[in-house]
């Protein structure tokens, strides 16, 4: 049996999709609302386009590393997505094939909807993922393990965005 590649969690934020957007895509900010992304810095762009690359810092539990990334989708308002291809401890030193994050921004009734979905992009054998995954999130895969993390993003984000929308 192949094992689940993609998940995805949605929410509505009273905030325009453009609002959403503009937020989700500064990677320097994604920390202040992911349990496991601490912020990311881009490798000498200035702006977030297709091509963009850019370092995320990351931290789960007492493990800490850091990933190269690619913007592969920068659709103000309506897409936000990359592909996370380059890891290590310190610095993105090993490539790899690891995953791909994408953010849709949806007019909906109440503003946006905001779905985050995470993709398997690995290509090792399941019995190899069962095992790095259960040792790597403390007993479930990863297709168990994202949903949790991708609600508690939202959530933050929407609680955040909401609340700037209220103070303007």
């Amino acid at each position: 049996m192949s094992r689940t590649r993609t998940v995805s969690e949605s929410v509505t934020i009273d905030v325009s999709p453009l609002t959403a957007w503009q937020a989700v895509s500064d990677i320097t900010q994604m920390g202040r609302w992911s349990p496991e992304n601490t912020g990311g810095q881009t490798t000498g762009a200035s702006a977030i386009e297709v091509g963009t690359s850019f370092v995320g810092q990351n931290r789960r539990g007492k493990g800490r590393w850091s990933t190269q990334c690619t913007v592969t989708a920068a659709d103000p308002g309506e897409r936000f997505a990359f592909r996370v291809h380059r890891i290590g401890a310190t610095k993105p030193i090993i490539p790899a094939r690891i995953a791909t994050w994408e953010y849709r921004f949806e007019e909906a009734e109440g503003g946006t909807l905001v779905t985050e979905t995470w993709t398997d992009d690995r290509r090792w054998p399941d019995a190899m993922v069962k095992v790095f995954d259960k040792a790597a999130t403390g007993g479930r895969t990863f297709a168990e393990y994202q949903p949790k993390n991708i609600r508690r993003t939202l959530d933050r984000l929407k609680s955040e965005l909401e609340s700037d929308a209220g103070l303007a």
